[in-house]
């Protein structure tokens, strides 16, 4: 994959987009640049801990496209605003996932068949704002319109069916209303318009987004990410674990199956050596790993929790803010392994604080800023590296995940 040459972006070239800054930068470089990076900020990871990295890919890798609505009625763009306000169309971007980039013409001619005008952004009138399109792995779609009024939201809902006649794998079709002008991609209320979550089957663990749910934007990164937590919880079969800022589930389940299969694989191998020796006839029931998700959206929760009944998963999942969950836990209740995959500005000095005191025995942190995960190791000196690991979830980027795998030294 680092050897296949970089798409050619008439985008980048003519100077419209240069969201992909570094897409004319050979990909192998890329990504040792990121390596570089991240071994500069984490120097107490010693060079024999550092995995492999993830690489992203070069072209179709976006799951999620975040589209502004631009131009006039009749005759809208989808993609981003230029500096002067005026709608540039990118309906030809080719880091989008295939199935998003076939379905962006048809969604412009949606919205043209609507007669609704893009919001403006220098005169602040208009309707239609942005489309969010997320693309699970089956081809199916969610659809989101983010719209100024409520007689956008009537206008959408009229025309639901021809959307469904245009973008068939539609599933999911949601209207957001955002009716400030503010420079935010969502406001507070959604109104459902089809379904209510896309299934994003990932092999293991199938798991269920809603339209303001987050998952991560590189379907086959993701899957990676979540892989190698499990494969480190599996080493370790802990019997409890938390996985704190846990959105939609993701590190929870995976983990909890991992966990589960190895411990029944270790009891039906020493049921069949007691029977081999004499001793016994059957297997004993293997002892799944207390597993607690902590999130703080209540429709995440939601999801993880359809998602664990689904798969047949043990895990326990609630709403609450992961920091002061931890603060106000039993030292009895602390589990033996942490998981935190918190937003940009890491986990912060409190809970770094808690877990440098915390009875925890093992963390798996992972980030998608190595800045902050910088400082907030830094402020847990009693932790030690095992493993680390990069993923390029956004190549062409200077972004990036890294996750850690931390073991208590004292």
């Amino acid at each position: 994959m680092l050897t296949l040459p970089l798409p050619h972006c008439d985008y980048f070239e003519a100077g419209r987009c240069r969201s992909c800054a570094l897409i004319e930068v050979p990909y192998v470089t890329q990504l040792s640049e990121k390596e570089r990076r991240c071994h500069d900020l984490l120097p107490q990871v010693p060079v024999s801990r550092w995995l492999p990295s993830v690489a992203g890919g070069v072209a179709d890798f976006r799951n999620k496209a975040k589209l502004v609505v631009g131009g006039a009625s009749g005759t809208v763009t989808l993609g981003i605003l230029g500096r002067d306000g005026e709608g540039i169309d990118l309906r030809e971007c080719l880091i989008q996932e295939p199935g998003i980039r076939d379905a962006i013409p048809h969604l412009a001619a949606f919205l043209d068949g609507t007669g609704l005008a893009p919001y403006d952004v220098p005169a602040r009138r208009g309707e239609l704002k942005f489309v969010h399109v997320t693309l699970a792995p089956s081809g199916e779609l969610m659809l989101r319109f983010v719209v100024r009024s409520e007689q956008s939201l009537h206008v959408l809902r009229k025309a639901l069916p021809a959307l469904l006649a245009l973008v068939p794998r539609a599933v999911v079709v949601s209207v957001n209303l955002l009716p400030e002008h503010r420079a935010v991609l969502e406001g507070e209320r959604e109104e459902m318009l089809l379904g209510s979550s896309l299934d994003m089957d990932l092999g293991d663990v199938s798991l269920h987004l809603r339209p303001q749910s987050f998952f991560q934007t590189n379907t086959a990164v993701a899957r990676a990410l979540y892989a190698q937590a499990a494969e480190w919880i599996a080493a370790e079969r802990p019997g409890s674990i938390w996985d704190l800022y846990c959105g939609v589930g993701g590190f929870a389940l995976h983990c909890a199956a991992a966990a589960t299969a190895t411990a029944t694989a270790t009891a039906a191998t020493a049921a069949a050596a007691a029977v081999d020796s004499g001793a016994g006839s059957g297997a004993s029931a293997a002892a799944a790993p207390r597993v607690l998700g902590v999130e703080i959206s209540a429709s995440a929760v939601e999801s993880a929790r359809r998602s664990a009944a689904d798969a047949g998963i043990t895990a326990e999942f609630i709403a609450a803010d992961a920091t002061a969950f931890a603060l106000a836990a039993d030292a009895s209740d602390v589990p033996h392994t942490v998981i935190v995959n918190p937003p940009r500005r890491g986990i912060g000095p409190a809970l770094a604080a808690w877990l440098e005191a915390a009875p925890a025995q093992r963390v798996i942190y992972s980030s998608c800023n190595p800045e902050s995960l910088a400082t907030d190791l830094a402020a847990m000196p009693s932790w030690g590296v095992r493993g680390a690991r990069v993923f390029d979830m956004f190549p062409h980027t200077t972004h990036l995940e890294v996750m850690v795998l931390l073991e208590r030294q004292r």
